[in-house]
This record gives structure tokens, C-alpha cells and sequence, in this order.
């Protein structure tokens, strides 16, 4: 099992992102794992421990407080997937378990462009690497990512995302007409971000959509 992983998404650290193997040392000071170069931050301001599977946050006495999910932290805590812990109202950092399947949607949206691949599902826009897809994908590529974004992690069946692009209308749908979808949105990202693999072919059973923090 991979270890759990901390991101930087705002101020000087943005998009940083360090892998926690024990401990993590959060402050100003230059001895820190972790360095936020602000006046408002402690020297060591909060440290993150895992001890097997669990993984705890403390603040360590700062003058400016450390806030998991917008609450003061008082107290040791033990982190969960997509906890979002604020350090002194200036860095944010977003907490990914290694263990967990939480898909995409269950993260605040202002976290997500720490990761390769964004979509913002009202305006039917898509980011990667920071670069907005243009021209817009068509309307059978997006709901395909679409489906797969919200379900990152899963292996989704063909049967399923047949159903999801084509909705009631698959009597005429072939097995080339889906794999030709596909290669085409596989290309249309990959023309942004060339060397990491988004769609993942898991023969016998489906896609499979990942999305690693970059």
C-alpha cells in the first residue's frame, strides 16, 4: 500500500506535494519538512504523524492556529481522505489516503487544480495540466470523461459507459464505434499531457480513469 500524500493548493507551496512516511513537520523554519516562507506561520507551527494506517495532525502551539476543514484544530485528529487543512489562513494543503476510493466529486472544487485533470461539470469545461481543452470536447467525448471523472479510480464496464454516453439510443452502438470513441478522447487529451496514461484499458472488465495529483 502506497503512502498517503499531502498538497500544497494555494500561496508560495502551490501544487507541492510530500509523500508521509512517519512524520511531517509543518512551520517557517528551514529545519521544517515542510517550509511556508510567511510571517503568519509558526517556526513549527503543526506536525502530521502516521503510525501504521493511521495518519494524526496536531497543531504544536502556534500563535495563528492550523484548521482541518475550516475547524480550529484544539486537539490531535486523525485525517481522512480529502481533509483540507489550513495553516495560519495562509497555505492550504489537501490530504489523499492511499487507501481510499473517493471519487473526484466528494473534493472541494477549489482543491482540485492540484490534480492533472480538472472538470467543471456546470460550464462542461476541461482542464489539464492547468490548459483548457479547445476546441470544447463533443458532447458523446465529455460524457464519457464525464462519467469516468466521477467514478476516477473505479473500472467501469463498457456495458455502462455505452449506456451513459448514448443514454436510451444503443441498439446501433458497435464495439468499434465505442473503441473509436475512446481513442479519440485519449487523444484529445493526450495532445496537452502526452506522457501519463487517463483512460486505462483493464481487459475482460472496463476503463479504469485516473488522476494523480501533478
Amino acid at each position: 500500500m502506497e503512502d498517503p500524500v499531502l498538497i500544497a493548493n494555494n500561496s508560495s507551496l502551490d501544487g507541492q506535494q510530500w509523500v508521509i512516511t512517519d512524520t511531517l513537520l509543518i512551520g517557517r523554519d528551514a529545519s521544517c519538512d515542510v517550509v511556508i516562507p510567511d510571517r503568519q506561520v509558526s517556526r513549527q507551527h503543526a506536525r502530521i504523524t502516521k503510525t501504521g494506517a493511521i495518519v494524526m495532525i496536531e497543531d504544536l502551539g502556534s500563535k495563528n492556529g492550523t484548521y482541518l476543514n475550516g475547524q480550529v484544530l484544539t486537539e490531535a485528529k486523525q485525517l481522512v481522505e480529502a481533509d483540507e487543512i489550513t495553516v495560519a489562513f495562509t497555505q492550504n494543503f489537501l490530504f489523499l489516503s492511499s487507501d481510499a476510493t473517493m471519487p473526484l466529486s466528494g473534493i472541494p472544487p477549489e482543491l482540485m487544480s492540484a490534480f492533472r485533470l480538472r472538470l467543471d461539470v456546470n460550464a462542461k469545461r476541461v482542464w489539464v495540466r492547468g490548459v483548457e481543452l479547445d476546441p470544447p470536447l463533443s458532447a458523446q467525448q465529455y460524457n464519457l470523461l464525464s462519467f469516468l471523472y466521477e467514478r476516477a479510480g473505479e473500472v467501469v464496464k463498457r456495458e455502462d459507459l455505452i449506456n451513459a454516453v448514448w443514454e436510451e439510443d444503443t441498439r446501433w452502438v458497435t464495439e468499434q464505434a465505442f473503441d473509436a470513441l475512446v481513442r479519440r478522447l485519449r487523444e484529445r487529451i493526450s495532445a496537452l499531457d502526452p506522457d501519463y496514461d487517463y483512460i486505462v484499458t483493464v481487459r475482460g472488465h472496463g476503463l479504469r480513469f485516473q488522476n494523480d495529483p501533478h
